[in-house]
């Protein structure tokens, strides 16, 4: 067992932090107090090649495995959740399902101009009525000649409104249940496909999380993903992939304000020496920097095995039960080894509490992960 990372690993890494650091981190503050959405951001991803990190050549990306993505996310986690999570879903909700699911044709089409940057993609999963429960769909696609026609709403999209390709999740034999579900990639611009609102949120301001609504929004039979009724199968993959990225997130996240914790108690004194001095800080530093490290073990196991064809959906679930909590936990006593000056927004570590809030609640709530990991103990 080889716990050293590989060279291309630490490029990766300082690649990103490089990028993270100097263009990202100066725009952190900005970007959550307007709630603007960092599109020039966005497109120095791809330019780098990171949002195409875990994808072949031929598609624009550098196939350098799910390994270096979770790298790369959880270093720009570490000093932007907003900018993290529309990578995340960029790369792991959109360009997954679209390399693993779609023909070549639409792998040149939808899967390509998104792993460069040019486009941005969203992952059309949740509804009012479908969240934890993603089987309740009740968006409906019907086969009309050589088109799909979809009608239904889908809510809390990460990247909806400002999404180019959307690949959306509707019912196509409804007496089937779960198996009768299909995915679709829908344009923006296509007759029928409105917008709705952006959620104003708690945190990730950065990111814009919307609403979509299909009123006989016609689409070409060809933009059916994958296999008609395969739907189900294929979303349940998908979110593996994306419990790893949000794990990682999650990761960056701690790691941010631990980072900040650590520098602050050096340099704040308190009866005459540095908080860091003090026994109680000491031991939630250690707590915080024991906890960090298993959390990212977790999940580097959990890429490694995607990478490798392995089965990882308990793996993922645990990994991102643990590392969300964890972040949770971090951020707080980060906030904590601040005092006062951890709830003002001057300072960072608020910010970062407000973002890895949602990190036990995306891709599937830690209710969902403890069902899920239950049952592939218990239903071998």
């Amino acid at each position: 067992m080889d716990f050293e990372p590989t060279e291309e690993h630490r490029m990766i890494r300082r690649m990103v932090r490089e990028f993270a650091e100097k263009e990202i981190a100066p725009r952190a503050e900005e970007i959550d107090e307007t709630d603007q959405f960092p599109d020039d951001l966005f497109r120095r991803m791809g330019e780098l090649g990171i949002i195409g990190l875990p994808f072949p050549e031929k598609y624009g990306g550098s196939g350098s495995g799910y390994t270096g993505f979770v790298i790369a996310l959880e270093e720009i986690a570490r000093v932007s959740g907003s900018v993290a999570i529309t990578l995340d879903a960029q790369t792991s909700l959109y360009c997954e399902p679209v390399y693993l699911f779609g023909t070549e044709e639409q792998k040149q089409k939808y899967l390509a101009p998104a792993v460069r940057g040019e486009r941005i993609g969203c992952f059309g999963l949740t509804e009012p009525q479908a969240g934890s429960d993603a089987g309740a769909t009740r968006a409906r696609a019907v086969r009309d000649g050589d088109e799909w026609v979809i009608n239904g709403q889908k809510i809390f999209i990460t990247n909806g409104s400002v999404a180019d390709f959307a690949v959306i999740t509707a019912k196509t034999d409804p007496e089937k249940g779960t198996r009768g579900i299909s995915a679709f990639i829908v344009e923006r611009g296509t007759s029928g496909f409105e917008l709705g609102r952006d959620e104003k949120k708690m945190g990730l301001k950065g990111s814009v999380t919307s609403e979509l609504f299909f009123e006989n929004c016609r689409i070409p039979a060809e933009n059916l993903l994958g296999q008609e009724n395969e739907g189900f199968r294929q979303f349940m993959i998908t979110l593996d992939a994306g419990r790893v990225a949000i794990s990682a997130m999650a990761v960056g996240l701690a790691q941010g304000a631990f980072d900040k914790a650590v520098a602050y108690a050096q340099e704040r004194e308190q009866f005459g020496q540095p908080i860091a001095k003090f026994q109680a800080i000491q031991w939630m530093i250690a707590e915080m920097a024991t906890e960090i490290e298993a959390a990212r073990l977790m999940v580097n196991r959990a890429a490694w095995l995607r990478e490798n064809g392995q089965r990882f959906t308990k793996e993922a679930a645990m990994a991102k039960l643990f590392a969300t909590e964890m972040s949770e936990r971090v951020c707080h006593k980060a906030i904590q080894i601040h005092g006062g000056y951890g709830y003002c927004q001057e300072y960072e570590v608020e910010r970062m509490y407000r973002d890895q809030r949602l990190c036990s609640i995306g891709e599937g709530t830690n209710q969902i992960q403890r069902l899920v990991i239950a049952r592939q103990i218990l239903n071998k």
